[in-house]
């Protein structure tokens, strides 16, 4: 299984070791893993900011990247959703829409795809999961508690078999950070309010560690942490599943 490892620009400038864990990961669970040294941002915050119709070197890019792998790995939930919603090329579009369905994000790869269930790593600390809203809203990693139905979460699924970790029931489990990419910029108040909102629930229930699926929700998070002067720190995901031996 060849996989291509796509690492959102923020994370490559700012968080290299979640890339690396991402990487590691990946190969401690089998997978032969290339990363495309020339792959650059996808383009989401210009879309975002409503310029998609500047995102087409991009996408270009993005396809001259990672065409031919088996399937495209990120750990990013929103740069995941935006490659399979908005990825397209006038020249190549077969080729673009095949990619859309090869993307994953990494605790949806490990689930869906390697059918792997069990991970077994250590990380003796209390944990609070910030389920992001592209995750789960866009890839459906996660249940939404507003939908009578049964609750389910991948990210979790992965992290309740890992030794020592205490995954704590939040009050909000999947309420907003206030992130929201440029939402963050425009309305800078309401954003950090609401990030503040989101770390009241992880520090209600005594966490040593907020983690999550996307890095942008937790660099978020981690700004008004280290603001507010909290002993909390965060931590992707995939840096604690790199735990296994």
């Amino acid at each position: 299984m060849k996989i291509g490892l796509f690492i959102p620009c923020y994370v490559d400038q700012f968080y290299p070791k979640v890339g690396i864990a991402t990487y590691e990961l990946l190969q401690k669970l089998g997978c032969d893993v290339h990363f495309p040294m020339g792959q650059t941002c996808c383009g989401q915050p210009m879309a975002n900011s409503g310029y998609e119709h500047l995102t087409k070197g991009c996408n270009a890019n993005f396809i001259a990247n990672f065409a031919g792998f088996d399937y495209i790995v990120c750990p990013s939930g929103s740069c995941v959703l935006h490659v399979k919603d908005h990825l397209h090329d006038e020249k190549l579009e077969v080729v673009a829409s095949e990619m859309r369905k090869k993307v994953f994000e990494l605790t949806e790869f490990i689930t869906d795809i390697l059918k792997i269930d069990h991970i077994d790593g250590n990380f003796p600390y209390k944990v609070g999961m910030h389920q992001s809203c592209h995750g789960q809203r866009g890839l459906k990693l996660s249940q939404m508690t507003e939908l009578n139905a049964p609750f389910f979460s991948k990210p979790e699924q992965l992290l309740h078999n890992i030794k020592g970790l205490d995954l704590v029931s939040l009050s909000r489990k999947d309420e907003c950070c206030g992130f929201g990419g440029t939402f963050c910029v425009s309305e800078e108040a309401v954003s950090v309010k609401m990030g503040q909102d989101r770390i009241k629930d992880h520090e209600n229930h005594n966490v040593d560690y907020i983690t999550g699926g996307d890095m942008s929700c937790l660099m978020h998070l981690e700004g008004i942490l280290k603001r507010q002067n909290s002993r909390v720190k965060t931590i992707h995901i995939a840096e604690i599943l790199n735990t296994m031996a």
